[in-house]
Formats: structure tokens, C-alpha cells, sequence
């Protein structure tokens, strides 16, 4: 074997091994944040990112982190950081949640820390970035959706503010979060479980830097980037090239009784080995929370476009960056937003409607690749929980529950992920352990179920949605404050697929009657009140009518949809019962009904 291809296996052995290290230092990070956090946000739904980058501020490695917090945001941030502090020392630690800078919203508290070498040389950044339960808003929620700017949204907003000299706390900052921050106890304890994180991500990046030299750190990240460059374009080049445009839109919401239509013009470019996606033909920023920051556009359509490949092998960093351009505009709704526009909801709503289309478009450009849509979030079952808690002296408490949120979408080769949350989270965060959520506050949950029948149809479904129902213990007073989406426009299929269920909610009072909420609500439970939740279904990718009949059967089985759909939608007939465990197909019956059902074309 010769010399040079003697050093191009050595050299991607080395470039495998140091990939593998820093994807454990952002899971050592991710460790500690999860294991340390007091809020049920942190240490039960898993709502955190942490993050590598390089000293020009490039995505080196994200580990398990969301999509929507990491994809583009993080690099503007620490440029940010670099342009107020030009001057970064060790112990310095930056305290940034700034829409108006790369972050995703005020909510996404986020510390980074400069990894600054013994000569005092800046060689990498770490990041963390933790959804706060409270970030002391005008509403005791992190999502405030009813509102004209900033200022009423009222948020404390940092702008690469600098919360750690030389190891040690600025106590300025630390008494201005205390004294905003309605939960002042469950932030300090969140805050010191991010500064863990960054803390131990800084100790092992200068001690790697110290094992294999800082040269060598650096050399691998460019091969890295550049085999990640390689690997996207490999994955445009099984893509047929072409050009579409697709619309979608948030529903009516205070402040925005039309709603906002989202239009994204999508291009799969084969011979540049590009992927082009145009966000500037939408409305401007709007009057209420749903503006998106640029860190949310981006990654959205950067969302859309992973998701699309079907090709899990691409690493997602700032190599396979190069081979996509999203385009925004300034003061656009899903764009660059001005200041005081507010960008509250910024990670969800508006961002999934950004996202869906885009998957849908690459659906439309590339049979076999793309998905359909993943259902719109935020009912009330993910809406955020405030009161006093009777069990232990009226403290007051604050936290986002994640108690019943399905709607994944069906892509060219799977079923809808069932607990996806949402498209930008791609499944990180977690739903809530029923018996932790009920220990942790005053609430009662008193069922959580799939609904029959909800699932977007297609030759591989979407997910069904999820009903959930809880109130207050007794004694106890609970106020549930949710930005709805999906009640009105569903979630779309592809390729021939059916949409998915739409969100809604009730309340249900004292006497057992139902009453229909709006879709962004404050409401108050007292007693014996609950709160009923339906979560949206996922939109189905390709013919239900192809779909496998041994598919059709489980989902019969588990009761996920009913004889009468499985016959009228997926023209599967069955025998027996799935009560004594006799249900099967009746293939007579199937060939026939499929056989109508195509002629009937």
C-alpha cells in the first residue's frame, strides 16, 4: 500500500474518532442539564440543545439536540457574542436569549462559553441553550401569543450579556432574573444546571485540545466539514431536480384574524448540488406572538430539507450547510424580524408552517422522498401550568406540560412517528410520565388515549391524535395558558395521502358539560373543572388505498381506526373480532373493495 493512501485511511480513522469524542462531549453536556434541572421542561420533556462550535462560529456537533434550536442560530449568537466582547477570556460566560440575534426566542436561555486555550487563543465554543418555565413574561408563560410588540410580550431579553467573569457570577444579572422570574428557585436551579453543562463541555474540549493538539482539532473539523459537504451532495444527487412552489398558513389567532398565509418557493438544483428554498414573498411581521427570528426561519426550512433526504447517514453540521440557501427578507413574518416585533411563539406555530410545506414540496419534486406534514401543536395538553401549589404552603409554580402531543408525519417508508411533538423538535423532547407530572404539581390527569380514526390516511400513515384530560387537585386554583394551531387547517398529506385530525379543546366544568375553548386561551380551572385536549393528527404519505393490508390489521387491533374506516379508506375487509383475538383479513373482500375502489378512479 502506498504512502498517501496509507495517510487517507489513517486520517479518516482519526476524523471518525474525533467525530465520535465530540459528539460525547455534547452528550456529556446534555447529561448534565438533564440530570440536574429543576423544571419539568428540562428534566422530564427534554427541552434543550447543546452545541459545538468552532472559533469562527460554525456547527461542529449537536449530538441529540432539536432541530429548531441548533440548525441555524447558534453561529449568529456567538458571532454576536464575538462582536460585544472581542475579547473573550476563560471563565467568560455569556448569558444570550435575544430574538433579535440568532436566538429562537426569549424563553431559550442560552449560555456560552468561549473554549480560550493557555496562550489565551479563542479555539471553540460551547452552547447551551434550556426552554425556561417562566423567562418573566406578562403572562406566566413562555408562549405569549396574544400579543402587539415586545414590550407588552414582556420578557427580560440579554444580549450577549456577560453573567460569568473569571469563573465567578455576575450578581447584577443573577438578582435581575430573581426578581423578574416568577419561580426564581426553579430558574437558579436551571441556570446552574446549564452552567454544568457548558461548564463540563469547556473542561473536556481544552483537555481533547490538549491530547491530540489544537492543530489537529482544527484540521478535523475542515475534513469533517468537507466529508459532510460530500456526503449532502451525494444525497442531492439521488434527487430528481425541479422547482415548486407550496402554501400553507397558520390559523386565525388574536391579533391576526385572517391568519398568515406562508408561501416557500422550493428548488432542488442537481447539477449546482443545491437545495434553494425562498421565504421573502410572505407577509410582513405581524401584531401578535407568532413572528419568527431568523435563527427559526432558517432552521425550519433546514428542518424540512433533512427530513425530505430520508438519508440519516448526511451529518448535520456547517459542512452540509453549504449545499443549502434559505432566503428571508427583513421585517417578515417568517423572516428577520425588527424590534419591538414579538417573536414568542417563534420555535412552533408559525415555524412549523414554514417546515411542512417545504417536506411536502421535496414529496412533490421527488417521489419516495419528502413526507407529508406533521400536525400543527400546541393544544392545551401542551400549554403551560401555573398556580399555587396547596401542598406545600401555596408556592407558586410554573411549567410547560407535555401530557398528550402525537401527529408525526408519514413519510415513502414509515408510519408517522406517534411522539414526535412537532416537526422542529424531531422528537427529542419527551412526553410527560403521567405519575411525575401529578407529583411534581397540584394537577390530576385523568386519561390519556389515542383517538380512533385521526390518523392523516396513506400508503405509511400519519400518527393519530392524542386525547388528554386534567385539572386541578383539590383545593387548588390552575390556570393553562395555550397557543393552538391546526384547528382549522390540518395537516396535509403527500403523494395521494389524507390529512391528518385537526386540535381542539373544551373545558368540561363541575356538572360534566362540554364547553369549546378558542384556540389561544387562558383558561382557569377550579375544582372538579378539567380541561380536555385533542392533539392533531399526522397528514399520510402516498395511497391509502396501497397501503399493506398487514398494516391496516395492527392498526385495527390496537383500535387506532375503526372496521368501517379501515373498509371505506383502505379497502381492507376483516373477519372476527379483535375482542377474542380472531380479527384477520378477508382477502375475498379486499381484492374487491380495492379492485371498486380503482375502477371508480
Amino acid at each position: 500500500m502506498d504512502t498517501y493512501q496509507t495517510r487517507q485511511r489513517t486520517d479518516g480513522v482519526k476524523t471518525a474518532i474525533l467525530a465520535s469524542r465530540l459528539d460525547s462531549i455534547a452528550r456529556k453536556m446534555q447529561n448534565t442539564l438533564f440530570r440536574t434541572a429543576r423544571s419539568g421542561i428540562l428534566n422530564t420533556a427534554h427541552d434543550f440543545s447543546c452545541v459545538i462550535l468552532t472559533a469562527d462560529c460554525r456547527l461542529l456537533a449537536a449530538a441529540e439536540s432539536l432541530p429548531s434550536h441548533t440548525l441555524s442560530g447558534p453561529d449568529i449568537m456567538c458571532r454576536t457574542v464575538k462582536h460585544y466582547h472581542p475579547d473573550l477570556r476563560r471563565g467568560d460566560c455569556f448569558l444570550h436569549n435575544s430574538p433579535y440575534e440568532g436566538n429562537s426566542h426569549a424563553a431559550d436561555h442560552c449560555l456560552i462559553v468561549p473554549v480560550v486555550d493557555d496562550d489565551g487563543v479563542l479555539r471553540f465554543f460551547v452552547l447551551a441553550k434550556a426552554h425556561q418555565a417562566d423567562c418573566g413574561n406578562s403572562k406566566p408563560t413562555t408562549y405569549v401569543g396574544d400579543v402587539t410588540d415586545v414590550f407588552e410580550e414582556g420578557a427580560l431579553i440579554f444580549s450577549a450579556a456577560r453573567i460569568q467573569t473569571d469563573y465567578r457570577d455576575n450578581e447584577d444579572l443573577i438578582r435581575m432574573c430573581r426578581a423578574r422570574i416568577r419561580v426564581p428557585e426553579q430558574w437558579w436551579g436551571d441556570y446552574l444546571a446549564t452552567l454544568g453543562s457548558v461548564r463540563i463541555g469547556e473542561r473536556e474540549m481544552l483537555e481533547l485540545g490538549e491530547s491530540f493538539g489544537w492543530d489537529v482539532l482544527e484540521a478535523y473539523a475542515e475534513s469533517w466539514f468537507d466529508y459532510s459537504e460530500r456526503k449532502m451532495v451525494d444525497a442531492i444527487a439521488r434527487l430528481p431536480g425541479g422547482r415548486t412552489v407550496v402554501t400553507s398558513g397558520h390559523d386565525p389567532f388574536p391579533g391576526v384574524p385572517d391568519g398568515i398565509p406562508v408561501k416557500a418557493t422550493v428548488e432542488v438544483d442537481r447539477e449546482a448540488a443545491m437545495i434553494r428554498v425562498d421565504l421573502r414573498d410572505n407577509p410582513d411581521c405581524q401584531p401578535c406572538g407568532l413572528n419568527l427570528t431568523e435563527g427559526t426561519a432558517m432552521s425550519a426550512a433546514m428542518v424540512a430539507i433533512y427530513n425530505g433526504l430520508v438519508d440519516h447517514t448526511v451529518p448535520v453540521n456547517a459542512g452540509s450547510f453549504r449545499r443549502i440557501e434559505v432566503q428571508l427578507r427583513e421585517n417578515c413574518a417568517v423572516g428577520i424580524p425588527r424590534h419591538p416585533a414579538s417573536c414568542s411563539v417563534a420555535t412552533t406555530n408559525l415555524a412549523d408552517r414554514v417546515a411542512n410545506p417545504i417536506q411536502r414540496a421535496i414529496a412533490e419534486i421527488a417521489p419516495g422522498f419528502g413526507q407529508a406534514e406533521t400536525g400543527p401543536i400546541m393544544p392545551p395538553a401542551m400549554g403551560v401550568i401555573s398556580g399555587t401549589d396547596p401542598r406545600h404552603d401555596d408556592e407558586p409554580f410554573v411549567n410547560q406540560v407535555h401530557i398528550g402531543i402525537s401527529g408525526g408525519a408519514g413519510t415513502p417508508v414509515t408510519d408517522g412517528f406517534l411522539s414526535i411533538i412537532h416537526v422542529g423538535n424531531a422528537g427529542m423532547c419527551h412526553l410527560d410520565c403521567i405519575e411525575v407530572d401529578e407529583l411534581h404539581h397540584p394537577i390530576e390527569i385523568t386519561g390519556r388515549m389515542i383517538v380512533t380514526d385521526s390518523e392523516g390516511p396513506g400508503t405509511f400513515r400519519g400518527a393519530p391524535s392524542m386525547r388528554a384530560e386534567f385539572g386541578p387537585i383539590p383545593g387548588c386554583t390552575l390556570k393553562v395558558l395555550y397557543t393552538a394551531d391546526g384547528t382549522i387547517a390540518p395537516a396535509l398529506g403527500a403523494r395521494g395521502g389524507g390529512a391528518g385530525s385537526n386540535v381542539k379543546a373544551a373545558k368540561r366544568g363541575r356538572d360534566g358539560g362540554i364547553t369549546t375553548l378558542p384556540a389561544c386561551y387562558g383558561a382557569v380551572l377550579e375544582t372538579g373543572e378539567t380541561i380536555v385536549s385533542y392533539s392533531a393528527g399526522g397528514g399520510g404519505y402516498g395511497d391509502p388505498l396501497s397501503r399493506d393490508p398487514a398494516r391496516v390489521l395492527h392498526d385495527l387491533k390496537e383500535r387506532w381506526i375503526s372496521a368501517e374506516r379501515a373498509e371505506r379508506v383502505y379497502g381492507v375487509a376483516t373477519t372476527g373480532s379483535a375482542d377474542d383475538d380472531t380479527l384477520d383479513i378477508d382477502w375475498t373482500r379486499t381484492r374487491t373493495l380495492r379492485d371498486n375502489a380503482e375502477a371508480r378512479r
